[in-house]
């Protein structure tokens, strides 16, 4: 019997089939192919009499199939220049030479320099693979990107993306609603937010119109409305195109946005796990030892419930702390009335412009700024360990819990 790593990417299965000389339709290896070769990518350099040769990683072969070629045979001009590229990056941070000479007049690139640019190849197809991964998950329209030119960090191993909340057993966090409202123009008729008790959330441009602290009613499932209505803003997704990206000040991963983004704008949701707040208190111990931070509680109503966006996410998990943001947190409510357990949205405080990092303030319980100093009354089996921030904001507070 044959036995493969779970999970295994396409290449190395593929490797795999090779290697043992095997055909296998389902992942691309055929009588026609087997022996196809493809530049997966360039792991070394050096000049013999005046030739220049590159090391290939073959696509789909193992290492152990690596061979020298000519630059005259190889036809990847994208591959060639991500070669020389990651050379010259690794030269220029630890100011060294361009070539070393070693015996019979041979040039070569220094192992440390090769063993870079090796890394920095495997690290951008990684990451490649987890952004298209990314966006066959994702359920909106918009585009997600990644990029490091930072270190060699790949894609977090256990992050899973979701779209929605994922309830722990025996939570609901849908309740069943049956009813929506009747309104064939939603702005101007009763519609769910007056039903509730609220204003409608957004303008004729469908952007926020409510203070911070209000809660958003948006039409749901059962609303006679059709998906043009303008009440339903939260529930599409973000409408904009977003890049996970390497922060160069030991921030780890952060979100920036590729398009500019207006005043009041619906940007993302903040989904992750469900749990109980003495499940989130168990887990917050563990956390904060690890300086993540990840737990957002549902405290619009009450304090039962806690979302953590450690393991399972969306782009917010990547949203980075900022005691000067430029989001803003609130309350929705669409399918669920249950109070306890509101879906929280993230909108746009100010204007945003196209290239901008997205970042709001950990400490905004249900849109409600808990500062250091209210902190310190919290009872004993709240308060944790203090994680430094680093936003180098003007009026940064010095922690982020």
């Amino acid at each position: 019997a044959w036995y493969v790593p779970c999970l295994a990417s396409l290449e190395t299965l593929q490797e795999l089939c090779r290697k043992e000389n095997l055909r296998c339709k389902s992942i691309g290896i055929t009588n026609r192919n087997l022996k196809s070769y493809e530049v997966e990518y360039l792991c070394d350099y050096k000049v013999e009499e005046g030739t220049e040769y590159y090391l290939v990683k073959w696509k789909g072969w193992p290492e152990s199939s690596n061979t020298w070629e000519p630059q005259k045979n190889l036809k990847c001009p994208l591959l060639l220049q991500n070669f020389l590229s990651d050379k010259n990056e690794y030269l220029s941070r630890v100011r060294e030479g361009k070539a070393l000479k070693v015996r019979n007049h041979v040039k070569a690139l220094k192992p440390a320099v090769a063993d870079y640019i090796v890394k920095k190849a495997k690290q951008r197809i990684a990451l490649q693979r987890w952004k298209e991964e990314l966006n066959r998950k994702k359920n909106h329209k918009a585009m997600i990107l990644v990029e490091n030119t930072v270190d060699l960090e790949g894609p977090p191993l256990d992050f899973y993306y979701i779209n929605e909340y994922k309830p722990a057993p025996g939570i609901n966090v849908i309740n069943g609603i049956t009813t929506g409202c009747e309104c064939t123009d939603c702005p101007a008729e009763k519609c769910c937010p007056k039903e509730a008790g609220f204003i409608l959330a957004y303008n004729k441009r469908k952007k926020l119109k409510i203070q911070p602290g209000l809660p958003i009613y948006e039409c749901n499932s059962f609303c006679r409305c059709g998906p043009d209505c303008p009440n339903r803003i939260v529930q599409k997704g973000t409408p904009y195109s977003l890049c996970i990206f390497r922060t160069n000040n030991g921030r780890g991963w952060g979100v920036k946005t590729l398009q500019k983004i207006k005043t009041n704008s619906f940007v993302m949701e903040y989904v992750g796990e469900v749990i109980t707040s003495e499940e989130a208190e168990r887990r917050g111990q563990l956390y904060d030892n690890q300086g993540n931070t990840y737990l957002f509680d549902l405290d619009y109503d009450s304090d039962e419930f806690t979302v953590d966006a450690a393991r399972y996410g969306n782009v917010s998990h990547f949203v980075n702390h900022s005691c000067d943001p430029n989001l803003q947190v609130f309350n929705v409510f669409i399918d669920n009335l249950d109070l306890r357990l509101p879906r929280i949205a993230l909108f746009s405080t100010r204007t945003i412009k196209a290239g901008e990092e997205l970042t709001f303030d950990y400490q905004m319980k249900g849109s409600i700024d808990l500062t250091s100093e209210s902190a310190d009354g919290l009872s004993p089996s709240k308060k944790r360990i203090r994680t430094v921030c680093k936003c180098g904001a003007m009026c940064c507070r010095g922690y982020l819990n």
